[in-house]
């Protein structure tokens, strides 16, 4: 399997490109507007095919650039399914397997961050969490239908019982790390460490954070897979 985290400096977004070797198929995985000409770049360096690019979940810090690549590659655009996403070719549900060569992608529904939001297995041992699992951190659960109580059984029912060598990479770190294990997490994230549920639904609601800064362009743009209005 041929793995890369990319990442996107302006708003701390991991982007993940996975590949077959053999056959050249690739997916990559949330995807960001700006940085599609880098990703572009990577694919023909590599001499990849781009099949699909996936979504954990509809985003409301960056706008996707699934538009753009689909334009330019005709490669797929999947999203969780019950994301508000009609633009979408494929929905994927809880369980299902995308299939890139021989590299296996299976969805994990891990609703919370918000209401159709979907971790991924990687060949059984890279999970990509997207916004439901943080190093050290979890995403926020406080707008676009999120709710604290589905976001701690998500992680400690679904995440939390992979094995512990399973490698955690999220869809944001805002402080430089870039892998975690699902074992480190079960010990060592604050976020659950000694919580139960009724007390991380309480810390959860306390956060009192600011908007993304894109949320407003950022959330309908996403719905229609990344494609901008025209402006005059």
């Amino acid at each position: 399997m041929l793995f890369r985290q990319l990442f996107d400096p302006e708003t701390s977004t991991y982007t993940y490109l996975v590949a077959d070797p053999e056959t050249r198929e690739a997916v990559l995985v949330d995807s960001v507007l700006e940085q599609v000409e880098r990703d572009r770049q990577l694919l023909n360096e590599l001499g990849l095919t781009l099949k699909y690019c996936l979504e954990t979940h509809i985003h409301a810090d960056h706008i996707t650039g699934t538009a753009q690549l689909r334009e330019a590659t005709g490669c797929a655009g999947v999203v969780p399914e019950n994301a508000q996403a009609a633009c979408a070719d494929r929905f994927i549900r809880d369980g299902e397997v995308l299939q890139v060569g021989s590299v296996t992608i299976q969805a994990i529904a891990t609703p919370g961050h918000t209401d159709s939001h979907m971790a991924y297995l990687v060949n059984g041992t890279h999970l990509l969490t997207g916004d439901a699992l943080f190093i050290r951190g979890c995403g926020r659960t406080d707008f676009q239908s999120g709710n604290a109580g589905q976001l701690y059984d998500s992680v400690t029912q679904r995440l939390f019982t992979l094995p512990d060598s399973t490698l955690v990479y999220p869809g944001h770190d805002y402080r430089g790390h870039t892998v975690s294990t699902i074992g480190e997490e079960k010990r060592w994230n604050p976020r659950f460490v000694g919580r139960d549920r009724d007390n991380f639904i309480q810390f959860m609601g306390s956060l009192n954070l600011p908007n993304p800064q894109k949320i407003m362009e950022a959330v309908p743009a996403n719905e229609r897979c990344g494609r901008v209005p025209a402006t005059v």
